[in-house]
């Protein structure tokens, strides 16, 4: 049985008319007969091309300003009807019901219209009711009608048209057709979560058009794609392709930095920061977040929030990093850094994240709201004897942004604004400080007077003790430990200080 269809009507019913002139034309080459509607009717006519209009087939005229026009048993039958079955043949015959071959549909531009902050009554008005109708019913009749069903697929059809003589294969169909439920399923998302803003009606539904495949996963052995639009968030201005893995850093790295006014540097491995720190002077800052822990920060993940100049350039240039990020790059710095072929570099376009978080799991998927939260020193309560300094205050506030940002059990320790070292993703919270106080010693970082940030409460006293041995002078922790107390005594007899925050902040 011979698949392909020959296209000998269509009935076309767009919002945006660009691109569609050549389409139309060479439709009318091939002696198609349109079929059209409102505003498409108008931009065809203009064309000088011949169109029969939808309300002389239906005998019926579009009514409630344009809302019904094509909702109709004589377009849906000829969209609908099985050429090979007989009784539809038949059905066609006796209600004068014309074949539709070609179904063009572009849709009213809802998504657009929310995002331009309109009022409701113009955001209702823009959800389809007919083109959406059509899009469905051609595409579940894909064995012999063609759908249609973006303006971005016109391409598609102009080379039907052009190089198959207007003939389309069932292959052909069958692929607009998968196109066809993608946007519908696409457009209805995208209301459902207009009307569904305050999560009342709880059920996952996201859609995300743009894909990008990835080199590979997480490893050589895994595929990997990217859903998203990469160049909303960042202008790749150098250097190789990015993967699976340079994405997760580069977000742990945006998601560190945007708790950050002053100006930082930052640097990431595996999506903790090994080095951070915030200085008047952009080189200073650089200097300070690579003394943390040089070794981890070969093969790193670089962000700044301050414009990239020709001296910090220079530095930056001693070591191998695979990517870094920044608001801005002056020339001279560019003509330094792209000496390497392959460093990726980035300017950050924006700092709008997503306000959630989804993550596949078992046979389903959790979702939780981001954690934005970052406590100042006007939230922290001091529960000790021992009231920090200002400059410990900063200090604490410094440490706890990092801690926020790092990979549970996590412990911080910093000084002057600078991190010394952390202790991350340990399964115990003692072990997570030892590994910190290691770090800073074999980095020859002095710990007195310096700072820790815990993400989580101290369910004993033995890590104030630890920390108290290593020189630490202040502690900031979200509390809520039964045995809180013990902690705080140990604080008093030592004349430590202590604040808390009341917000834990784990990350797994």
């Amino acid at each position: 049985m011979n698949s392909s269809k020959k296209i000998g009507s269509a009935l076309i019913s767009v919002y945006h008319k660009d691109h569609l002139e050549p389409v139309v034309r060479k439709l009318h080459q091939l002696g198609v007969i349109l079929y059209t509607t409102g505003g498409t009717q108008e931009f065809i006519q203009k064309l000088g091309i011949p169109v029969v209009s939808v309300d002389s087939v239906t005998e019926y005229p579009e009514i409630f300003g344009g809302r019904v026009k094509t909702l109709h048993p004589k377009i849906f039958g000829g969209i609908l009807n099985r050429r090979s079955n007989e009784q539809d043949v038949a059905e066609m015959k006796k209600h004068h019901i014309p074949a539709i071959d070609l179904v063009v549909v572009d849709l009213y531009p809802f998504e657009e219209t929310v995002a331009s902050g309109a009022d409701e009554q113009s955001i209702i008005e823009k959800i389809d009711i007919g083109g959406i109708s059509l899009i469905r019913a051609a595409a579940k009749n894909h064995r012999d009608v063609l759908i249609i069903p973006s303006r971005d697929h016109y391409s598609f059809l102009q080379n039907i048209l052009e190089n198959q003589h207007g003939s389309s294969s069932l292959e052909d169909r069958r692929l607009m057709a998968a196109h066809a439920f993608n946007i519908s399923s696409h457009y209805d998302t995208a209301i459902f979560q207009y009307f569904n803003s305050s999560g009342e009606v709880k059920v996952f539904k996201q859609s995300i058009q743009q894909a990008r495949s990835l080199r590979y996963g997480e490893n050589p052995h895994q595929q990997g794609t990217f859903y998203g639009n990469p160049e909303d968030f960042f202008e790749q201005l150098h250097g190789k392709e990015i993967s699976y893995n340079n994405l997760l850093d580069m977000d742990a790295a945006v998601s560190l930095l945007s708790d950050f006014n002053e100006t930082t540097f930052a640097i990431l491995k595996h999506n903790n920061a090994c080095g951070i720190a915030s200085r008047t002077d952009l080189t200073d800052a650089w200097k300070d977040a690579l003394a943390a822990d040089p070794v981890s920060a070969f093969g790193g993940v670089l962000i700044a929030n301050r414009p990239i100049n020709k001296k910090t350039a220079e530095e930056i240039g001693n070591l191998f990093f695979e990517i870094l990020v920044a608001p801005a790059f002056d020339d001279d710095a560019m003509a330094v850094l792209k000496q390497k072929k392959n460093r990726i570099l980035l300017r950050q376009k924006s700092n709008v994240v997503s306000a959630k978080q989804f993550r596949s799991i078992l046979n389903g998927v959790v979702e939780q709201d981001r954690d934005v939260k970052a406590e100042t020193s006007s939230e922290m309560k001091t529960v000790t004897n021992c009231i920090p300094s200002e400059v410990q205050l900063a200090d604490l506030e410094f440490a706890n942004k990092i801690v926020k940002h790092t990979k549970s059990n996590a412990i911080v320790l910093v000084k002057n604004k600078q991190l010394l070292a952390s202790g991350t993703g340990q399964t115990s919270r003692v072990d997570a400080l030892q590994q910190a106080i290691h770090k800073a010693l074999n980095f020859h970082f002095d710990l007195n007077g310096a700072v820790m940030a815990s993400d989580a409460f101290f369910p004993f006293p033995d890590c104030v003790e630890i920390a108290h041995r290593a020189g630490i002078r202040a502690i900031i922790q979200p509390g809520g430990s039964v045995k809180d107390q013990d902690s705080v005594d140990y604080c008093n007899q030592h004349d430590l200080a202590m604040v808390m925050t009341g917000t834990r902040h784990f990350k797994h």
